[in-house]
């Protein structure tokens, strides 16, 4: 197996356990073609999502493997392993399972430093394992790392949201969004900080920008029409747990 550089790698603690709860624990699956073995990893991974979906996660990871053996290059193969072991780890409550997910976020961030799935994967595994600080230093080295990026600063706001600064997580989000105006992350998560404190008019502002971005975004259309007074449900309507990928572009299935 092989070790993640220092620049990636977290200490293993087994000796912490956590009860930080993420608001949403989904899990999708991403497919990506890269090199020759690009298109033998995609049938792995296209048949590792589907028994992923039925629960089969044993099968999954299998097939999750085969395809980092077609393609041991490709970051969402090594990203979808890690997924489905902290699945399982969940689930079964073994430590072992968790810890193994920590590797493979590891192994996929050292082929893509920017993995976004990835960083919020591990920082999921992290602070549900009480190692929180372990889980800012990532977030933070990241942010450091790259300072232009948009997405480090929404990652860096879901955990000092979560750990209830949501100044910090405010302040973030703006930082976010002038890097990158169109980031509809940021405009959801934004909206949905603002929509806490009480400010409906610029949260219902943020939410219209994100979806006119992205109309492919059914919380953020039943929280516009919740605050509308349409009698929709507000669900989450930012992601904070961990999500196995499907594409490259790692949008949901």
């Amino acid at each position: 197996m092989d070790t993640p550089p220092k620049s990636h790698r977290v200490r293993l603690d087994r000796g912490t356990s956590g009860t930080f709860g993420f608001r949403l624990a989904g899990m999708f699956l991403l497919l990506g073609l890269a090199g020759c073995g690009g298109f033998a990893a995609q049938g792995r991974n296209s048949e590792g999502v589907r028994l992923f979906q039925q629960a089969r996660y044993q099968d999954a990871l299998r097939q999750f493997q085969e395809a980092t053996y077609a393609d041991p290059n490709n970051p969402n193969g090594y990203y979808n392993l890690a997924a489905t072991s902290h699945r399982l780890g969940r689930l079964e409550h073994r430590q072992s399972d968790l810890d193994q997910a920590e590797t493979y976020y590891n192994l996929c961030l050292d082929r893509n430093a920017n993995h976004v799935e990835c960083y919020r994967g591990l920082a999921v595994l992290l602070a549900e394992q009480g190692r929180k600080e372990e889980a800012f230093r990532l977030i933070e080295g990241w942010v450091q790392r790259q300072p232009s990026l948009a997405d480090t600063r929404v990652e860096l706001a879901r955990l000092h949201d979560e750990y209830g600064n949501r100044q910090a997580a405010k302040d973030l989000l703006i930082e976010a969004l002038a890097a990158d105006p169109k980031n509809t992350r940021a405009l959801t998560a934004l909206g949905k900080i603002r929509e806490e404190a009480g400010d409906t008019a610029q949260a219902l502002a943020n939410y219209q920008r994100s979806l006119s971005l992205d109309n492919r975004q059914p919380q953020v259309a039943s929280r516009l029409s919740a605050l509308r007074g349409g009698g929709g449900t507000l669900g989450p309507a930012v992601e904070l747990g961990t999500r196995v990928a499907d594409r490259n572009d790692a949008a949901p299935l």
